[in-house]
């Protein structure tokens, strides 16, 4: 991975404290989705940020930089597309890896072996960061001292999407990554007065529902006052435009849709990332990128392709978007 100042990123992530509540939603597009509500999980990922913001580790690029994003992964008995997407961002060196929901299918056997493909993840992460001694299961860093693995935190920053709260999925997808929004900088000097801001917002119900929508105005997932920020990359599940008038997609409520365009100029965004359709579209619109994925899903993309975006951020703040291509098929 791409040497940081501060070595690692801690993903926004903690059970919730309240007790997960069940019950049918329709969203306001009229796909429906069952389990907890937007609200709630917005509620429930609230109290995590708000607790735990000051604990957050953000890292510093002393140079050029670059991240890794897939879609749309529908995770079940294979995991083949999603190690190889992880195997690619470790091999190159991306600074991190988000991924745009519906991350798995809901099944708890299903997370099981999503579970494990991130401690593989992990691993390869670990021995290529650090010295590893099998002999002792451990890990030193470049000065000699012990790294506790345990400490240490893969960085995979996944949105929750529609397929990840159905069936009471929110249950499972909560107890590995807990927050449905969170934020995150990358510093670029020591000072820690310029970033890149990167923002995950859940739109997986279709709709950020009034209370996102409230902390958003308040500025929750902006940066602190003394901080310049340069790019702004947003990521969230159901996508912003249709990629053809004949394309089916769960788009926002308009009066929404509207708020978010305004948002996130506001944010200054350089790229919007979308997932959900499983059909590629990329289009400007008020200055700002939007880039939405296909799925890297083997069953919904059987065959190679061009699944992944890599990201490739310069130190004199050019961006660079190329496609990356996938070659596993299942057996």
């Amino acid at each position: 991975m791409v040497k940081m100042k501060t070595k690692t990123y801690i993903c926004v992530a903690l059970m919730a404290a309240a007790t997960l509540t069940s019950c049918e939603k329709v969203s306001p597009i009229g796909v429906l989705v069952s389990g907890t509500g937007v609200e709630d999980r917005v509620k429930m990922s609230e109290l995590y940020y708000r607790d735990y913001l000051s604990e957050l580790d953000v890292a510093a690029a002393d140079d050029d930089y670059s991240f890794l994003v897939g879609a749309d992964s529908h995770v079940t008995d294979d995991t083949g597309r999603m190690d190889e997407m992880f195997d690619i961002a470790i091999e190159h060196g991306d600074g991190f890896v988000a991924h745009l929901g519906d991350i798995a299918d809901t099944k708890p056997e299903y997370y099981i072996n999503l579970s494990q493909s991130l401690e593989r993840a992990k691993r390869k992460y670990m021995k290529k960061e650090y010295t590893y001694d099998v002999s002792t299961d451990t890990y030193t860093d470049e000065d000699g001292n012990i790294v506790d693995y345990d400490e240490e935190k893969f960085p995979f920053f996944p949105v929750v999407g529609n397929h990840d709260i159905t069936h009471n999925g929110w249950a499972l997808w909560s107890n590995i990554f807990h927050s449905s929004f969170y934020e995150f900088n990358v510093y670029l000097n020591s000072e820690q007065s310029v970033c890149d801001h990167y923002i995950f917002l859940d739109s997986a119900s279709g709709t950020l529902g009034k209370h996102q929508i409230e902390l958003i105005e308040q500025g929750i997932l902006d940066v602190g006052e003394n901080v310049k920020v340069r790019h702004t990359f947003v990521f969230t599940h159901t996508n912003i435009f249709r990629p053809s008038s004949v394309q089916f997609a769960s788009t926002f409520p308009r009066e929404e849709q509207y708020f978010l365009l305004n948002q996130f100029k506001e944010w200054n965004a350089t790229i919007v990332f979308c997932g959900h359709v499983h059909k590629w579209d990329d289009r400007e619109v008020g200055g700002v990128r939007y880039l939405t994925l296909e799925s890297m899903s083997e069953r919904n993309s059987p065959e190679p392709g061009e699944y992944l975006v890599r990201v490739n951020v310069k130190k004199n703040g050019e961006i660079g978007v190329e496609k990356v291509m996938m070659n596993y098929k299942k057996p």
